[in-house]
């Protein structure tokens, strides 16, 4: 499924691109915003595959949004200005959407998203082996660089993960002092196991290694607290529920 997010300042006009896009089958919409600022903070925490984005918004508008991300997602803007359609392409968008379109309009956009995304993924499949995250073949290890050297961590040795800005620190059951790993949270997410969760923007915790839930943070050791964040509690309390025996 392509993760799709859905941009534009008029509540009427979202709902209506919302609806467009949750009738695509290969399209899965991970959120809807008002705003460019609400989109960034979506686009930071999770994987977006691309987005449709109108242009002409407050505070910050879609085109100097886009310019704005350090690695976008495919582009379609949609607008009711025609002026801004060469400018569109100069962002590298796979489209441009005119106001106000239909679902054929959308379904065009939709089909040329999917042939972009399916060649960026086979290329990025060609490319896995020279990626800065290798996993081994039995699947339960993975080798990291670090400072300057690449070194082995088994995924089970994995007590949580801390996002620090561009950094990671990988703390391990088996050494009190964190691996320091120049990734980021999207990247080492997308090669752990099920029995890992993100439940913060700033972490991601092994579940096998909790000790206590309570209140709004888990406990995974003495004195070790995790927050759990606001976007991210009810993944994490469906977890919870598939594990509970209480009444």
């Amino acid at each position: 499924m392509i993760k799709v997010l859905a941009i534009d300042d008029e509540p009427l006009a979202l709902k209506q691109l919302a609806t467009y896009i949750q009738k695509i089958p290969f399209f899965e919409l991970i959120g809807e915003c008002q705003s460019a600022h609400e989109a960034k903070v979506i686009i930071d925490e999770e994987n977006v595959d691309a987005i449709f984005c109108d242009i002409n918004m407050p505070d910050l508008n879609g085109m100097d949004f886009v310019k704005s991300l350090s690695a976008p997602p495919i582009i379609v803007f949609t607008t009711a200005y025609s002026e801004y359609a060469i400018e569109s392409y100069k962002v590298n968008a796979t489209d441009y959407l005119l106001k106000p379109f239909g679902l054929d309009d959308l379904k065009r956009a939709a089909n040329k998203i999917k042939k972009q995304y399916d060649l960026e993924h086979q290329a990025e499949a060609l490319t896995q082996e020279e990626s800065e995250v290798s996993q081994t073949d039995d699947d339960n290890a993975l080798f990291l660089k670090t400072e300057h050297k690449v070194i082995r961590i088994e995924i089970d040795n994995i007590r949580y993960i801390e996002g620090m800005s561009e950094y990671l620190k990988i703390h391990l059951d088996s050494q009190s002092k964190p691996i320091i790993v120049l990734l980021s949270m999207k990247r080492l997410e997308e090669h752990l196991p099920k029995f890992f969760m993100r439940i913060h923007r700033s972490y991601i915790i092994n579940l096998k290694k909790i000790q206590e839930v309570n209140k709004s943070r888990v406990i995974m050791g003495e004195d070790l607290y995790i927050p759990i964040g606001d976007l991210y509690r009810e993944s994490f309390n469906k977890y919870l529920n598939t594990k509970f025996l209480g009444k």
